[in-house]
Protein backbone atom coordinates (compact mmCIF):
# COMPACT_ATOMS: atom_id res chain seq x y z
CA UNK A 1 0.00 0.00 0.00
CA UNK A 2 1.52 3.51 -0.90
CA UNK A 3 1.38 6.08 1.45
CA UNK A 4 -0.09 9.30 1.18
CA UNK A 5 1.62 12.35 0.28
CA UNK A 6 0.90 14.67 3.07
CA UNK A 7 0.99 18.89 1.87
CA UNK A 8 0.76 21.60 4.04
CA UNK A 9 -2.54 22.17 5.59
CA UNK A 10 -2.75 25.76 5.41
CA UNK A 11 -2.36 24.82 1.44
CA UNK A 12 -5.43 22.51 1.31
CA UNK A 13 -7.27 25.47 3.52
CA UNK A 14 -6.54 28.25 0.95
CA UNK A 15 -6.94 26.67 -2.95
CA UNK A 16 -11.19 26.00 -2.02
CA UNK A 17 -11.29 29.98 -1.37
CA UNK A 18 -8.86 30.18 -4.02
CA UNK A 19 -10.68 28.07 -6.48
CA UNK A 20 -14.40 29.29 -5.54
CA UNK A 21 -12.82 33.12 -5.96
CA UNK A 22 -11.95 31.91 -9.55
CA UNK A 23 -15.26 30.02 -10.14
CA UNK A 24 -16.91 33.63 -8.95
CA UNK A 25 -14.50 35.57 -11.75
CA UNK A 26 -14.60 33.08 -14.49
CA UNK A 27 -19.05 33.32 -14.25
CA UNK A 28 -19.45 36.51 -12.52
CA UNK A 29 -19.88 38.01 -16.81
CA UNK A 30 -22.37 34.89 -18.23
CA UNK A 31 -24.24 35.08 -14.94
CA UNK A 32 -25.53 38.10 -14.94
CA UNK A 33 -27.32 36.93 -18.28
CA UNK A 34 -28.15 33.72 -17.42
CA UNK A 35 -31.81 32.66 -16.68
CA UNK A 36 -32.59 31.03 -12.91
CA UNK A 37 -31.76 26.96 -13.01
CA UNK A 38 -34.94 25.54 -12.89
CA UNK A 39 -36.60 24.32 -9.46
CA UNK A 40 -35.91 20.69 -8.17
CA UNK A 41 -38.76 18.67 -8.19
CA UNK A 42 -41.21 18.70 -5.14
CA UNK A 43 -41.97 15.41 -3.21
CA UNK A 44 -40.69 13.38 -0.09
CA UNK A 45 -37.08 14.11 0.36
CA UNK A 46 -34.91 10.76 -0.36
CA UNK A 47 -34.30 8.33 2.83
CA UNK A 48 -31.40 8.34 4.97
CA UNK A 49 -28.52 6.09 4.14
CA UNK A 50 -29.49 4.12 6.71
CA UNK A 51 -32.94 3.77 4.83
CA UNK A 52 -31.98 2.69 1.73
CA UNK A 53 -32.45 -0.89 0.66
CA UNK A 54 -29.64 -3.19 -0.29
CA UNK A 55 -30.10 -2.56 -3.85
CA UNK A 56 -30.30 1.37 -3.63
CA UNK A 57 -26.68 1.38 -1.87
CA UNK A 58 -25.36 -1.03 -4.74
CA UNK A 59 -26.86 1.20 -7.28
CA UNK A 60 -24.82 4.42 -5.83
CA UNK A 61 -21.85 2.52 -4.82
CA UNK A 62 -21.39 0.87 -7.91
CA UNK A 63 -19.67 3.53 -10.18
CA UNK A 64 -17.39 4.57 -7.80
CA UNK A 65 -16.13 0.70 -7.68
CA UNK A 66 -16.62 0.59 -10.95
CA UNK A 67 -13.81 3.27 -11.78
CA UNK A 68 -11.75 2.40 -8.81
CA UNK A 69 -11.35 -1.00 -10.53
CA UNK A 70 -11.07 0.44 -14.10
CA UNK A 71 -8.44 3.48 -12.99
CA UNK A 72 -5.46 1.75 -11.10
CA UNK A 73 -3.49 4.51 -11.31
CA UNK A 74 -6.18 7.01 -10.01
CA UNK A 75 -6.48 5.26 -6.58
CA UNK A 76 -4.27 7.38 -4.48
CA UNK A 77 -5.56 10.29 -5.77
CA UNK A 78 -9.18 9.12 -5.18
CA UNK A 79 -8.10 8.15 -1.68
CA UNK A 80 -6.62 11.70 -0.74
CA UNK A 81 -9.68 13.52 -2.22
CA UNK A 82 -11.84 11.75 0.03
CA UNK A 83 -9.51 12.22 2.77
CA UNK A 84 -9.11 15.87 2.38
CA UNK A 85 -13.86 15.97 1.75
CA UNK A 86 -13.40 14.42 5.48
CA UNK A 87 -11.53 17.31 6.59
CA UNK A 88 -13.88 19.71 5.42
CA UNK A 89 -16.44 21.80 7.11
CA UNK A 90 -19.99 21.54 6.39
CA UNK A 91 -19.85 25.01 5.20
CA UNK A 92 -16.86 24.25 3.01
CA UNK A 93 -18.24 21.26 1.41
CA UNK A 94 -21.29 23.25 0.21
CA UNK A 95 -19.22 25.70 -1.36
CA UNK A 96 -17.31 22.92 -2.97
CA UNK A 97 -20.21 21.46 -3.95
CA UNK A 98 -21.39 24.96 -5.51
CA UNK A 99 -18.03 25.41 -7.42
CA UNK A 100 -18.46 22.03 -8.92
CA UNK A 101 -22.12 22.73 -10.27
CA UNK A 102 -20.61 26.31 -11.63
CA UNK A 103 -17.45 24.32 -13.03
CA UNK A 104 -20.20 21.78 -14.75
CA UNK A 105 -22.45 24.63 -16.31
CA UNK A 106 -19.48 26.42 -17.67
CA UNK A 107 -18.58 26.93 -20.95
CA UNK A 108 -15.56 25.95 -22.98
CA UNK A 109 -14.28 28.96 -22.91
CA UNK A 110 -14.86 29.58 -19.60
CA UNK A 111 -13.44 27.01 -18.23
CA UNK A 112 -10.50 28.09 -19.76
CA UNK A 113 -10.25 31.03 -18.84
CA UNK A 114 -10.79 30.07 -15.13
CA UNK A 115 -8.11 27.55 -15.45
CA UNK A 116 -5.61 30.10 -16.21
CA UNK A 117 -6.44 32.49 -13.83
CA UNK A 118 -6.07 29.66 -11.10
CA UNK A 119 -2.94 28.70 -11.97
CA UNK A 120 -1.34 32.11 -12.09
CA UNK A 121 -2.76 32.87 -8.91
CA UNK A 122 -2.36 29.67 -7.13
CA UNK A 123 1.33 31.33 -5.78
CA UNK A 124 0.04 34.69 -5.86
CA UNK A 125 -0.20 36.42 -1.99
CA UNK A 126 -3.73 37.70 -1.01
CA UNK A 127 -2.95 40.92 -1.69
CA UNK A 128 -1.81 39.80 -5.14
CA UNK A 129 -4.81 38.10 -5.96
CA UNK A 130 -6.82 41.05 -5.08
CA UNK A 131 -5.12 43.02 -6.85
CA UNK A 132 -5.42 40.58 -10.07
CA UNK A 133 -9.35 40.08 -8.98
CA UNK A 134 -10.20 43.63 -9.27
CA UNK A 135 -7.52 44.10 -13.13
CA UNK A 136 -9.83 40.45 -14.56
CA UNK A 137 -13.30 42.66 -13.50
CA UNK A 138 -12.10 45.83 -15.56
CA UNK A 139 -11.15 43.95 -18.10
CA UNK A 140 -13.49 43.96 -21.34
CA UNK A 141 -14.13 40.04 -22.60
CA UNK A 142 -10.97 41.03 -25.91
CA UNK A 143 -8.34 41.97 -22.83
CA UNK A 144 -8.94 38.91 -21.08
CA UNK A 145 -8.48 36.80 -24.30
CA UNK A 146 -5.11 38.65 -24.97
CA UNK A 147 -3.92 38.10 -20.99
CA UNK A 148 -4.48 34.54 -21.26
CA UNK A 149 -2.70 34.24 -24.06
CA UNK A 150 0.49 36.56 -22.41
CA UNK A 151 0.11 34.19 -19.54
CA UNK A 152 0.36 30.76 -21.37
CA UNK A 153 3.77 32.43 -23.02
CA UNK A 154 4.75 32.87 -19.84
CA UNK A 155 4.53 28.73 -19.42
CA UNK A 156 6.61 28.28 -22.24
CA UNK A 157 9.32 30.62 -21.53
Amino acid sequence: MHAIPQTTPSRHRALPRLFALLLALGLSTAALGAPPPPAPPQGPPPPTWEALTDAQREMLIAPIRERWNNEPAERERMLERARRWQELSPEQRNRARHGRHRWEDMSPEQRRQTRALFETMRSMTPEERGALKAKWRAMSPGQRDAWIREQRGKDTD
